[in-house]
C-alpha cells in the first residue's frame, strides 16, 4: 500500500474534468480523471456498511478484498452491493483461469526444457561419437603405417591428438 498521499486531504475520491485553460474551453463532463487513494480509508472502512455510499463500498473491496481481518465487511458489502457481488464473482474466475493457464505454461515450460536438454544430450552425445570414430580411424590408419600427416587429412583430427593417439600404440 502507498505510503505517500496525493493530496492533502483526507479525501479519498477526487474528480477532474478536462479544461483547456488557454482557449477557456471545457469538455462538459464527458472526458474526467477520477482518482481514489486508498490509503486513505482507514475511518471509512469503520462504518457500518448500510451507511457507506457506493463509492466508499467499492474502495473499501479493493483496498481490503485481500485482508483477513476485513472478511466480515467485505462479506457485508457483497451481500448489500449486487455490482461488487458480480465483479467479485468475475474477479474469482478470471483468478481461476489465470491459475489454470499458469499450470499449464508451467507444464509446457516443462517439456520443453525436457526436450532442449534431449537434444542437446544428443547432440553432445553425436560429437563424442563421432570424435571417438575418427580417433578409432586414425589408430586403426596408424597400425596400418600411415603417416600422421596423411591421417591428419583424412580423419581431420588435429596433428596433437594423432600424435597422442600414435604414441599409446
Amino acid at each position: 500500500m502507498a505510503k505517500r498521499r496525493f493530496f492533502p486531504d483526507d479525501v479519498f475520491l477526487h474528480t477532474f474534468e478536462y479544461y483547456d485553460p488557454v482557449h477557456a474551453v471545457s469538455l462538459n463532463g464527458k472526458s474526467r480523471i477520477i482518482t481514489v487513494e486508498l490509503s486513505k480509508l482507514g475511518k471509512i472502512v469503520e462504518k457500518p456498511t448500510g451507511d457507506m455510499s457506493t463509492q466508499e463500498s467499492w474502495a473499501v473491496y479493493f483496498r481490503y478484498l485481500t485482508d483477513r481481518k476485513k472478511r466480515r465487511k467485505i462479506n457485508e458489502i457483497l451481500e448489500r452491493e449486487e455490482g461488487i457481488a458480480m465483479a467479485s464473482e468475475v474477479l474469482l474466475n478470471i483468478s481461476k483461469d489465470e491459475i489454470e493457464r499458469l499450470r499449464l505454461m508451467s507444464e509446457l515450460k516443462y517439456e520443453l526444457d525436457t526436450q532442449s536438454k534431449l537434444v542437446q544430450a544428443k547432440r553432445e552425445g553425436r560429437q563424442e561419437g563421432q570424435q571417438e570414430g575418427r580417433e578409432d580411424v586414425a589408430r586403426n590408419a596408424l597400425a596400418k603405417g600411415l603417416s600422421i600427416e596423411m591421417v591428419h587429412d583424412i580423419t581431420g583430427l588435429d596433428i596433437e591428438t594423432i600424435k597422442g593417439i600414435h604414441v599409446r600404440k
